[in-house]
């Protein structure tokens, strides 16, 4: 037998091996744009770092890891447990939510004292209730808060939202469209969550505008969600559309805006919900043209690529505008408990 023929027989099943073994090893490492399936290219700006076809349990364990991806993750998965935390430290002033805990105390009392218990509770309670409230000499559980609870829901649903798509979207292209239309939705309830509070407050002694205002923005937030179910309207050619869209639901907030300012001209504290709700639409306004100009990658391609680039930014902005709303929700809240209609 041929002894060069031999030796590539020999040979061949050692080379496969170390081919397959490369092959497995790298199957998780990062790549470059350049390296991308077609239907991940969506910033050319941002030059590396990719996962492309990661496992599920790899991709949750990409959360400890570096990669362009990361700080996209970490911005909204900590904005969705601080607003998880104030959810909770918000639900500990109702009553009925009192109530349970000071029944649960009785029944499990830390100590032989049950009055002890009672009156730690009472004062976590007291102390909760003067670090989430503005104003906290006014007792404001008395008040209808479901729309406040509405509008923390909606915005843990859209923060959680982005970060699994954000996190989980490298698997497949079959589960990175079902996650992008799943943090579409997340926005757009956002968004109209954030109109309950304040629609809800300032109109409370006119229900017709409440249903008007309220139906209005629901209507066009779910007409919204419909048209980004399409697949053909969540690729990156309609990003502008969908930025558009997104813009056109803030804007509607435009009328009742001007409306709720003229009804809510009583309240002492208009002036600094005024300046809470501006700061909002400020941050969220500076967001979208982040989002839609690619800055600042735009300009240095591959500076940005793991921190500092127009998406990140993009999500600290609607982080802060949340905040910034929260905090007029709390001065509707306040001045809706003492002017009751």
């Amino acid at each position: 037998m041929d002894p060069t023929l031999d030796s590539k027989l020999i040979s061949e099943p050692v080379e496969t091996k170390k081919w397959k073994k490369r092959e497995e090893s790298s199957s998780y490492e990062l790549v470059s744009y350049k390296e991308l399936p077609e239907y991940m290219k969506d910033n050319e700006f941002i030059l590396n770092y990719y996962r492309v076809n990661w496992p599920l349990k790899e991709a949750f364990f990409s959360l400890f890891r570096w990669h362009n991806e990361t700080l996209n993750v970490w911005t909204h998965l900590l904005g969705f447990v601080l607003f998880l935390g104030l959810t909770l430290t918000n639900l500990i002033q109702v009553p009925q939510v009192s109530d349970l805990l000071a029944l649960f105390t009785r029944s499990f009392p830390m100590s032989g004292d049950i009055n002890v218990s009672l009156d730690s509770l009472d004062l976590f309670v007291r102390t909760t209730t003067n670090l989430t409230d503005l104003n906290p000499e006014p007792d404001v559980t008395t008040v209808t808060r479901w729309p406040f609870f509405v509008f923390l829901a909606g915005s843990m649903f859209c923060l959680l939202s982005s970060s699994i798509c954000h996190l989980f979207s490298c698997h497949s292209q079959h589960l990175g469209l079902t996650l992008l239309r799943l943090d579409f939705t997340g926005i757009t309830t956002m968004i109209i969550t954030s109109f309950f509070p304040p629609i809800y407050y300032v109109f409370q002694c006119d229900p017709k505008w409440q249903f008007i205002y309220l139906g209005g923005i629901t209507v066009l937030g779910l007409f919204t969600i419909v048209t980004m179910l399409s697949p053909a309207l969540s690729t990156k050619k309609f990003r502008g559309f969908r930025a558009l869209l997104f813009s056109s639901m803030a804007l509607f907030g435009i009328i009742p805006g001007i409306h709720a300012a003229i009804v809510n001209c009583s309240n002492p504290r208009h002036d600094v919900a005024m300046a809470y709700e501006l700061a909002m639409a400020m941050f969220y306004l500076t967001g979208t043209l982040f989002y839609v100009s690619r800055v600042p990658e735009r300009f240095k391609p591959g500076w940005f690529d793991l921190a500092g680039q127009s998406h990140q930014i993009f999500h600290v902005l609607v982080v802060m505008g949340a905040l910034a709303h929260y905090g007029a929700s709390l001065v509707f809240l306040d001045w809706r408990h003492s002017h009751s209609c």
